[in-house]
């Protein structure tokens, strides 16, 4: 018996919320309660009393809300510049400078932070060389400490400012800075007053991702040597199965997060609201070609960020291939025994990262496309609800996830009596709420684009709702619908900051597979696997540009 088409659609409405609530706003709200309730279970605020009492805890605090802040100011130089260059002005190489945006994407955080330390590290590349061409005594500090983690996230980030700010860029009427400049505002003056300000709908984006980001990344700091930052405590309590106030502090760290990074998309959402950035008309911006020094000074400039982006990535090769590098500006000897270590020895890192994040992607698909549609076709109550919950997804830090995941499903459940915690699901499950608003916002932006007459034609001639999507909507709407299910493929294979508190002996994926190696003194093994997950991150993003229609410098106009 076939359901009345009605009673399918809230069945259908009613499953997605059911996961959203369930996985979600459940572990969410559980990590709450811990932080507000001792261990009998009564409300006290005494949690959040020790950790605003405790001189370390808030020297973590503001130094963590400094580090996000200069993440902020540093991305926002680099990105603001190559997204004005790249739009406004024509130059010798631009088009090969393009790519420079893409180039940290395929980079994973964790890939990214240990192959600075190979070339920048104390006994790295370039220490060694110092030593052999100046004779230093001592090498130098440029990795481990504050400033070597403002460093790898600025690399890692700057890209999410650019594109961030590129489309805002790119749309800006030309009259409006030509008016400027009529009225004497030329140079900086125009840019700071004008053109920067237009762009604040995408600026106050990048800088939110960059913020919450930097502010919530563990591993890098850990690796770097630097503790007293709130993600990395959050990680070390709830790791240490010792002492129970120091794990019930974890759980208040994490929840910290979570309402800091409420906080934060709150007022970036109400700041951007308060002011009118719609254009009336969308010319197209001519580039302008620079003078003979500018002309070469932006080649420098764009060639030098070029090698420092690279940096990571040749360390991490030198060291997947090389033998004997110790003390030596390079590998004495090359080697593939470490990629067959690691691919061939000991393949689950590479098979479960497959299986985890293809799982997570049919999870995205299957929940994210529909709520797409939901948002962009119907007026269906809770569809607002719905977006905002989207946006809070991405902002919520990896480790508060992570956290919030244990404390809230480490029961036996009813049947099985064995606790989600304890099977191996629980991972493509926060790999896909994770990852869950790159396939709702890939797939929404499509259906904005297709007019829903098309739909209501079919519609007219008697075809289903169903089949309608079936035939008509998803055809049309592909494209974006795959090209955020890749993304959520690229972002969920790199995922190490929610699965590492989750990942039990037999179920580690590459990124725990490069942090564990690295721990134990396995750097090889590690250089190994971040050179494949590099690999597989860079033919990703070579498939979505191809399905998007473009070239990545196409991207750039």
């Amino acid at each position: 018996m076939r359901l009345p088409r009605a009673t399918t659609a809230i069945l259908g409405f009613s499953l997605i919320w059911v996961f959203l609530v369930l996985f979600v706003l459940f572990p969410l709200t559980r990590i709450f309660y811990d932080a507000f309730t001792n261990e009998a279970g009564q409300f006290t605020l005494a949690n959040f009393g020790t950790f605003f009492t405790d001189a370390f805890y808030l020297r973590s605090l503001w130094k963590s809300l400094a580090l996000g802040v200069a993440a902020v100011v540093t991305t926002s130089v680099i990105g603001i510049s190559v997204a004005f260059l790249i739009i406004r002005y024509d130059f010798p190489y631009r088009n090969t400078f393009s790519y420079l945006t893409m180039l940290p994407m395929i980079l994973p955080p964790l890939v990214g932070v240990l192959g600075f330390v190979f070339i920048l590290g104390r006994a790295g590349t370039l220490n060694v060389l110092l030593m052999d061409w100046f004779g230093l005594e001592h090498p130098v500090n440029f990795m481990y400490g504050v400033q070597g983690v403002l460093l790898v996230e600025t690399v890692h980030l700057f890209p999410l400012m650019t594109l961030s700010i590129l489309d805002s860029l790119s749309k800006i009427d030309p009259s409006l800075e030509e008016a400027a400049q009529g009225m004497g505002a030329k140079g900086w003056h125009r840019f700071w007053t004008i053109t920067l300000p237009l762009t604040t709908p995408g600026y106050v984006s990048g800088a939110l991702l960059v913020f919450i980001w930097t502010f919530a990344d563990f591993i890098t700091p850990l690796v770097l040597g630097v503790q007293d930052l709130l993600a990395p405590q959050a990680y070390l309590n709830i790791m240490q199965f010792v002492d129970r106030t120091i794990f019930r502090m974890g759980i208040v760290i994490s929840a910290l997060l979570v309402l800091l990074a409420i906080v934060f998309v709150l007022a970036a959402r109400q700041y951007v609201a308060i002011k009118d950035y719609s254009s009336l008309t969308y010319s197209k911006v001519e580039r302008k070609r620079l003078g003979p020094v500018k002309r070469w000074l932006a080649v420098v400039y764009l060639a030098l960020l070029f090698l420092v982006c690279v940096i990571p990535q040749a360390g991490v090769l030198l060291a997947a291939v090389g033998r004997g590098w110790a003390l030596t500006p390079f590998p004495v000897e090359y080697t593939m025994e470490f990629f067959k270590t690691v691919s061939i020895d000991t393949p689950k890192f590479i098979v479960n990262s497959f299986l985890y994040s293809g799982l997570a992607v049919v999870l995205c698909l299957t929940i994210g496309v529909p709520m797409a549609w939901i948002m962009a076709r119907t007026r269906a109550p809770g569809r607002r609800a719905m977006d905002a919950l989207t946006t809070l997804i991405l902002a919520i830090p990896g480790t508060a996830v992570g956290i919030a995941y244990i404390r809230a499903f480490n029961f036996p459940l009813p049947l099985i009596d064995v606790p989600l915690t304890g099977m191996w699901i629980i991972l493509p499950l926060v790999l896909a709420v994770r990852r869950l608003p790159y396939t709702v916002r890939g797939s929404f932006s499509s259906l904005l684009i297709v007019h829903p007459s098309m739909e209501e034609a079919a519609a007219n001639v008697g075809a289903t709702k169903l089949r309608t999507f079936r035939d008509i909507t998803v055809p049309l709407v592909w494209k974006g619908i795959v090209v955020g299910g890749l993304f959520s493929f690229i972002m969920s294979i790199q995922e190490a900051s929610a699965t590492i508190f989750l990942t039990l002996g037999g179920w580690e994926m590459i990124p725990f597979g490069i942090f564990t190696f690295y721990i134990a003194g396995s750097q090889s093994q590690a250089a190994a696997l971040g050179v494949i997950l590099i690999a597989l991150c860079a033919v990703s993003l070579y498939i979505v540009n191809r399905i998007a229609g473009t070239r990545v410098g196409g991207l750039f106009g």
